[in-house]
């Protein structure tokens, strides 16, 4: 496949992934590594087992919400309470529609009372920033797409800190985790926050798009190991982790995906609230759930799941765990469902048999 020929948008760090005989493939209309030559599984083993991966994960849209209103603004249009987070904090959130259902998740970064940013979802970017401008109509604040000039490189994995300290000119110690800081690398002032997407230890290093090449070069010589989307599904998956056109879009509600957490129906009104709270009230009629197999076999996406013979859902993220050497899989299935003792994945027309699991799949190594 030539990238080239078929218009993706290439990051800043696409010369180095070439560079690095990764496999490029059409990704949220960007040409990103699926895998470099030492594979998935390695890159994956580096990651969970006590390495440092790094992902170029620059594809993902930047948006800065500012202005005297701009805390007013957020809490209208996202479901989380802005109004909790301190100076230097991020929590994971979401943009609904007026049916309750998702636009995007994301998450919300305060820089100060009148500042936030926001990072946004690939394939989402356009139509987030166009609700975002749509619903500030009213509101004393200021949108500003910040995508095309922001690199963004997450490193993931136990020895992360290692490998990122010698670069950063403050003592990464200070970063906990869901928390951020401006950080001198290489001479430049960059965005550094204690999150991740892996379950392990790690940081996502916002920055200006042209030093990303550099920022990437050091890291490499400091001991990451690159890592490209195969690797990061793995590992978000283990972990139970949503991703958008699969486990949320704009069908499901968060109270069949689980995200109530993230949806605070107390700090009033926000687009989208009444809609979620009456389906609340009314019971989903399909929930997200773990499975592990019993039986030998790979779920994959969109493969049926049965109960004692029936189906009752579908596969909506799913692999061969290298951490438990089963598969696993995250699924949406009737209500019902889980009280059954008799559940399967049907996979090439067999049906495997399943249980219910606990996410996460595998226990998380977040520093807290």
């Amino acid at each position: 496949m030539n990238p080239a020929s078929e218009h993706l948008i290439r990051t800043p760090l696409y010369e180095r992934h070439v560079a690095l005989n990764a496999r490029i493939v059409p990704f949220a209309g960007h040409a990103m590594p699926v895998q470099y030559a030492s594979g998935a599984l390695r890159e994956y083993q580096i990651v969970r087992g006590g390495g440092a991966g790094i992902f170029d994960i620059s594809h993902m849209g930047q948006i800065r919400v500012s202005g005297p209103e701009a805390m007013a603004f957020l809490q209208h249009v996202t479901t989380n309470d802005v109004s909790r987070l301190a100076d230097g904090q991020v929590h994971y959130s979401a943009l609904l529609n007026e049916q309750g259902t998702f636009i995007d998740d994301i998450t919300t970064y305060r820089l100060h009372e009148h500042e936030f940013y926001l990072c946004v979802n690939a394939a989402n970017r356009g139509r987030d920033a166009r609700h975002l401008l749509q619903h500030a109509a009213g509101f004393d604040v200021r949108i500003t797409d910040e995508s095309e000039d922001t690199a963004l490189i997450a490193l993931q994995g136990a020895a992360s800190q290692d490998v990122l300290q010698p670069l950063a000119d403050i003592d990464l110690d200070a970063i906990a985790y869901y928390r951020f800081a401006p950080v001198g690398l290489l001479g430049r002032q960059t965005l550094i926050s204690r999150t991740g997407y892996t379950g392990e230890d790690g940081f996502e290093i916002y920055m200006p798009a042209d030093i990303a090449p550099a920022v990437w070069d050091a890291l490499l010589e400091q001991g990451a190991h690159p890592a490209g989307l195969a690797a990061r599904d793995m590992l978000r998956t283990e972990m139970g982790y949503a991703l958008y056109g699969h486990e949320i879009d704009d069908t499901v509600t968060p109270v069949e995906a689980g995200l109530m957490w993230i949806t605070k129906l107390d700090k009033g009104h926000f687009i989208g609230r009444e809609a979620v709270l009456a389906r609340k009230q009314e019971g989903a009629k399909k929930r997200l759930i773990a499975l592990e197999l019993v039986d030998r076999g790979i779920p994959r996406e969109r493969y049926p799941v049965l109960a004692d013979g029936q189906p009752v859902g579908e596969v909506t993220s799913g692999m061969f765990s290298p951490s438990l050497q089963r598969g696993i899989a995250l699924a949406y299935v009737q209500p019902a469902a889980m009280d059954s003792g008799g559940l399967a994945i049907e996979i090439r027309g067999r049906a495997a048999a399943a249980r219910l699991a606990r996410l996460p799949f595998v226990p998380s190594r977040v520093r807290k």
